[in-house]
């Protein structure tokens, strides 16, 4: 049974993104981040509290830097997951993730 991935605002222009991140997940949480995207100029979005997953989350993170660089909004992701990490680094795009350190 595969749980289902969230993103939650924790304060202004800054969220966490919880859960796992699969084709079966993906989709709605896809939405949240277009909505965000549309609203905020500067997101931070801390990976931290991602528990698994696969090519469909890479994906995701790609598609919404692609929705930020469209807006001219400012993106960073943070504790990007060892999983995600394998992906990225086999597909030779771990230096095109916008990685920030870990807010305080």
């Amino acid at each position: 049974m595969t749980t289902g991935a969230r993103l939650l605002e924790l304060d202004a222009g800054h969220y966490r993104l919880e859960g796992v991140l699969d084709f079966s997940t993906v989709v709605p949480v896809a939405v949240a981040g277009q909505a965000l995207l549309q609203r905020d100029v500067s997101i931070h979005i801390d990976l931290s509290a991602v528990t698994g997953a696969n090519s469909a989350g890479l994906v995701l993170l790609l598609e919404w830097m692609d929705l930020a660089r469209a807006r001219r909004a400012r993106l960073t992701y943070s504790h990007l997951p060892a999983s995600l990490a394998r992906i990225a680094g086999m597909s030779n795009l771990t230096d095109l993730l916008p990685l920030a350190p870990p807010r305080a």
